[in-house]
């Protein structure tokens, strides 16, 4: 495999304290474009032993992406993101489309990143209805290892499902 992100060097635009952030969506996006390359489209829903299916991890790491970004410009969720988040794991898009929107959403993340910033990471940023306290940092901070962490669970289901 190439040198991981992290021994990359500066990802270009991003802000110094957000380079972990980068780091670890741009490899988590490799990662999992990599993973389900050949990863057949009938397996995509499949939950071995009641696990969460493939498509549930494609699915979730990129709302999450999404609603921790939003979170983070201090907006609240609206009416389609909270429709999303009820609809994840819910059997209907295909491999490719997910990837796209993972993809997608990866790419909108990274320019959120690029576009915040430094003096901004410690601000209160309230989570959810309750407002639970968070900043921008930690809200960014919890997106990368979030979207890590699914990507090591999607690694096993897969390989779990080939």
């Amino acid at each position: 495999m190439a040198t991981e992100y992290w021994m990359s060097g500066p990802v270009d635009n991003i802000p110094a304290l957000l380079q972990p952030v980068a780091h670890a969506l741009l490899q988590a996006n490799l990662e999992i474009n990599t993973l389900m390359q050949d990863f057949p489209e009938e397996k995509l829903w499949e939950k071995p032993a009641g696990i969460a299916s493939p498509g549930f991890h494609l699915q979730h790491v990129s709302g999450v992406l999404d609603r921790l970004c939003t979170y983070a410009r201090a907006e609240a969720l609206s009416e389609a993101q909270l429709a999303a988040l009820k609809a994840e794991g819910t059997p209907g898009p295909s491999l490719h489309d997910l990837l796209e929107q993972f993809d997608a959403q990866v790419h909108k993340t990274l320019l959120q990143l690029s576009a915040t910033p430094e003096n901004t990471l410690t601000e209160f940023r309230g989570v959810g209805r309750k407002q639970l306290p968070s900043t921008v940092l930690g809200l960014l901070f919890h997106a990368a290892e979030h979207t890590m962490r699914h990507t090591g669970q999607l690694l096993v289901t897969v390989k779990v499902l080939s």
